[in-house]
C-alpha cells in the first residue's frame, strides 16, 4: 500500500490539473505544515521565528509547471525580490531555486541569463544561492551549468543525490572546484537503470559521499532527517577532527523540529529549507510521497 500511495503522490505532483484544483482550497489542506505561506513576507516571518532559536534558513520560491518565458522571468524576479527582502529584514537565510522554474526546459540561455541576474544580486547582498537538483533527466545539464557559473561566482552551490549511481563520480569531478554541496538521498521516482532501488544501498552510498566530500575539505550540507545518518556524520567529523564550521545539517520546514533544536543546542549549524509561493502543490505531493504516513495529518486538516 505504501508503494501505491508513493506512486500516486508522485503522479499527482506532476499534474497541472491537480495543481489548479489545489489552489482553490489553499494551504489549509495540510500543506501549511510544510510550506511557509504564499508570499515573500510570510516566508520572512517564518525565517525570523527560526532565527530566534538559532536556526538559519534557505528560502525557495516554488515555481512548478513553468512553460513560457514570461513565467520563467517572473520566477527569476521573485528570487531577486526574495534576496532583497532577506537583506532588508536582516534575517539569516540564503536562497534555493530550481532551474526549471527559470525556464531551463525552454532554453538554457534563458535560464543562464536569469541565474546570472540572481547571483549578481545575491553577491551584492553578500548572500548565497543553492541550485536544487531535480530528476535524473536534468542532472547533467544542471551540473554543466553549475560548473560554468563557478567560473565567475563563488556564492553558488548545488545538490547531489545519493540514490543515483553516478553521484560518487560527480563528487570526484566537482572536488577541484571546491564545490559547496548539499547532499540528499533523493526524492524523485527514478528507474533502476540510474538509481539504487533499495534503501539500504542508498544509505550506504549516502554515507560514502558524505565521507568523501567532508574529507576533501569542501563545505558540506548534510540534508537528512534520518537520525542514523546524522549520528554517522557527527561521529565521522569527530573522528577526523573536522570543524563544525565546515558543514551543516539541513532539514525541511515543519519536519523534526525538536531534532533541529537539539542539534543547535549541541553547537551544530542547522539550516531549514523553507518553501513558499502559490505553486506549492508539487512540493507538497513529494513530501507525502516520501512519507505516506503524513496522509493522516492531511485528512485531519481537511475534516476541520
Amino acid at each position: 500500500m505504501e508503494v501505491v500511495l508513493r506512486n500516486l503522490f508522485q503522479a499527482l505532483g506532476k499534474s497541472r490539473s491537480a495543481n489548479r484544483l489545489a489552489k482553490k482550497y489553499g494551504l489549509h489542506l495540510g500543506a501549511a505544515r510544510f510550506v511557509a505561506g504564499e508570499t515573500i513576507m510570510q516566508s520572512i516571518e517564518a525565517v525570523r521565528s527560526l532565527n530566534q532559536d538559532g536556526r538559519v534558513a534557505t528560502l525557495d520560491h516554488l515555481g512548478e509547471f513553468v512553460s513560457s518565458e514570461e513565467e520563467a522571468l517572473h520566477s527569476a524576479d521573485m528570487c531577486i525580490q526574495t534576496l532583497d527582502a532577506v537583506a532588508a529584514s536582516g534575517v539569516d537565510s540564503n536562497l534555493s531555486l530550481k532551474m526549471t522554474s527559470l525556464g531551463l526546459d525552454i532554453s538554457k540561455d534563458l535560464c543562464m541569463r536569469s541565474m546570472r541576474r540572481i547571483l549578481d544580486r545575491a553577491r551584492q547582498h553578500g548572500n548565497f544561492v543553492r541550485i536544487d537538483m531535480e530528476d535524473h533527466a536534468h542532472c547533467q545539464i544542471s551540473l554543466d551549468i553549475y560548473k560554468e557559473l563557478r567560473e565567475h561566482y563563488d556564492n553558488v552551490g548545488i545538490v547531489l543525490q545519493a540514490y543515483l549511481y553516478r553521484t560518487v563520480q560527480d563528487i570526484k569531478d566537482l572536488n577541484s572546484l571546491g564545490a559547496n554541496l548539499r547532499l540528499v538521498k533523493g526524492a524523485y521516482k527514478e528507474s533502476e537503470e540510474v538509481a539504487y532501488p533499495h534503501k539500504r544501498d542508498v544509505d550506504e552510498n549516502y554515507k560514502q559521499i558524505i565521507q568523501m566530500h567532508l574529507a576533501n575539505g569542501n563545505y558540506t550540507a548534510v540534508a537528512s532527517h534520518d537520525e542514523a545518518i546524522i549520528s554517522f556524520t557527527k561521529q565521522f567529523v569527530s573522528e577526523k577532527g573536522i570543524s563544525k564550521d565546515r558543514f551543516e545539517f539541513q532539514m525541511l520546514y515543519g519536519i523534526c523540529e525538536e531534532l533541529q533544536k537539539q542539534l543547535v543546542k549541541e553547537g551544530y549549524r542547522v539550516r531549514v529549507y523553507i518553501p513558499f509561493g502559490v505553486d506549492w502543490f508539487g512540493y507538497f505531493m513529494r513530501r507525502l510521497a516520501e512519507r505516506p504516513a503524513n496522509v493522516w495529518f492531511v485528512l485531519k486538516n481537511m475534516l476541520k
